[in-house]
């Protein structure tokens, strides 16, 4: 029998100590390829919709603040957009959404607007302004606030129509 040693990584086993270990290595990586597997099989978190309320009212009002003072000279102060401005309300900017998240939308203000002073607004200004587009496209208000955490928001379906079920 040969005694020699073997490397793992940066450490130097003797045979026998490299044999011991290779059964719990092996049932780690298997546990692991477990973990992936169900976590691939668990149902979309995003289980709220823009139809469960998911703003309050006061959000919306310190979000039409901020829109009509940051917004509103591109994008109109009824939100139809034009001159080169998307529009943030009607059936264009509604089908341009739907299927996405809340947080996706979220990321779009926070990484484009208002141009020429990218990141003038913080996180909670641009969520007071998301707010207030929901408002005004008739989705319904809700008790909580919207959060300012992307992570929070890509767990809220955009959804351009209200569900049978809501």
């Amino acid at each position: 029998m040969r005694r020699g040693k073997f490397r793992i990584k940066d450490c130097w086993l003797p045979r026998w100590a490299a044999a011991m270990l290779r059964p719990y290595v092996v049932g780690c990586a298997i546990c692991l390829v477990v973990m992936v597997v169900a976590r691939a099989q668990e149902p979309a978190s995003t289980s709220r919709s823009v139809w469960d309320g998911v703003y309050t009212e006061e959000q919306a009002t310190r979000g039409e603040e901020i829109y009509r003072k940051e917004c509103a000279s591109c994008h109109g102060d009824t939100l139809a957009g034009g001159g080169g401005a998307a529009p943030l309300t009607g059936g264009a900017f509604l089908s341009n959404w739907n299927g996405l998240t809340v947080g996706d939308l979220f990321d779009r203000i926070r990484k484009t607007m208002p141009q020429g002073s990218l990141g003038k607004l913080t996180k909670q200004q641009d969520a007071d302004v998301l707010a207030y587009l929901l408002s005004f496209n008739k989705f319904p208000v809700g008790k909580t606030e919207l959060k300012k955490q992307v992570e929070f928001l890509k767990e809220i379906r955009f959804e351009a129509t209200k569900p049978a079920t809501k």
